[in-house]
């Protein structure tokens, strides 16, 4: 480590003299006439030349040198003021330069531990995995995930775990690599496709883009019902200017939801207002919570479903809805508890930072 300081205090001293050295040579030239006029008349002569070649018609010609001709004159009526170096400064930045490496080699031996070994990032890995998954932050979370994929070979489960913590550390490109390994491997698998298409609409700040689109179609075609992709893809027709489009697929997928259903309300709410109530931010969000709680509805009477479950308590902290997703966290936890992977799964959606409001 003091290796490390002396030679850091080499490399600031040279940076120094360089920044010094320039600055000399720079007074040097202090005092020297102002380069304007010079510039000016450089490209009175460009202008001619690239009309002899016939680069420029006659007309560009003459209003490029009338511009140029009328900078040189106001150039040279200006007073110019030479610059002059103040070399009085000169010893005290020196002096700082040179003194900045000790004082910082000084502080750090007062303050640091500079008998600390190394802590390499696979050791790290390995106590991270010792530990309760609860105590894990969502980027450690991610690189456990990472190294059991590394040690087990690829998995489409472990892909869309990693997915999730991905998201809950804020990486969203991170959960767009995962997601699309794990749709290499099971690509039949609607979830992964939903899941995509959503992380896609995070990374674009909640737009339909053309690549989540895709996504949810692919999802469509594996399941026609997925009412995630439904409602996103007639969202992005309407933002993209299709409105009467978008409200006629609103108005099916609504029709084809049972009268009970949160779904069903949560989407002729998103219609009422996307004709002509508030702004269309509110009804989103409306609709977006009524599918969340159509999902809610969904697990208490088909309670066997892992998959659900996380998605449930991610949604619920997705949305700041902290009591709901405890109380989820809690419920899903006690089922599963015997199957640590997916406690595991529900603890990094529980971390899943709330989502940021859109201003208008």
């Amino acid at each position: 480590m003091i290796a490390f300081w002396v030679v850091a205090g080499v490399l600031s001293a040279a940076a120094a003299g360089l920044i010094l050295q320039n600055a000399a040579r720079a007074a040097r030239r202090a005092g020297s006439a102002d380069p304007t006029s010079a510039v000016y008349r450089r490209q009175l002569r460009e202008i001619d030349d690239l009309a002899g070649r016939g680069l420029i018609a006659d007309e560009e010609r003459k209003s490029a040198h009338a511009e140029a001709a009328r900078r040189l004159l106001s150039a040279a009526d200006a007073v110019a003021t030479p610059w002059t170096a103040q070399t009085g400064h000169r010893r005290p930045v020196l002096l700082a330069a040179l003194l900045a490496p000790f004082a910082a080699l000084g502080l750090y031996l007062a303050v640091g531990a500079p008998g600390l070994p190394d802590q390499p990032f696979r050791g790290r890995i390995a106590a991270w995995r010792a530990l309760d998954p609860a105590m894990l932050t969502a980027p450690q979370m991610a690189a456990v995930l990472k190294a059991l994929i590394a040690e087990r070979g690829p998995d489409a489960e472990a892909y869309g775990f990693l997915a999730k913590a991905e998201i809950a550390a804020d990486n969203p490109s991170g959960a767009i690599r995962a997601l699309r390994r794990a749709i290499e491997l099971a690509p039949q698998r609607v979830d992964l496709w939903e899941g995509l298409g959503e992380v896609l609409m995070i990374e674009a700040g909640g737009e339909v883009t053309p690549p989540a689109q895709r996504a949810f179609a692919e999802a469509l075609k594996r399941d026609p019902a997925s009412v995630i992709s439904r409602f996103h893809l007639a969202r992005g027709r309407i933002a993209a200017g299709d409105r009467d489009g978008g409200l006629s697929d609103w108005k099916a997928l609504a029709a084809g939801l049972p009268q009970g259903d949160p779904r069903r309300a949560a989407v002729e709410t998103a219609i009422a207002q996307a004709q002509g109530a508030p702004p269309a931010a509110t009804g989103e969000m409306a609709a977006i919570r009524g599918m969340v709680q159509g999902l809610a509805t969904r697990l208490e009477a088909s309670p066997e479903d892992p998959e659900g479950w996380v998605r449930l308590v991610r949604s619920y902290a997705v949305l700041g809805m902290d009591s709901e997703r405890d109380a989820a966290l809690a419920k899903a936890r006690g089922r599963y508890a015997d199957r640590p992977e997916i406690v595991k799964a529900l603890e990094i959606a529980a971390k899943t930072a709330p989502m940021r409001r859109a201003t208008r």
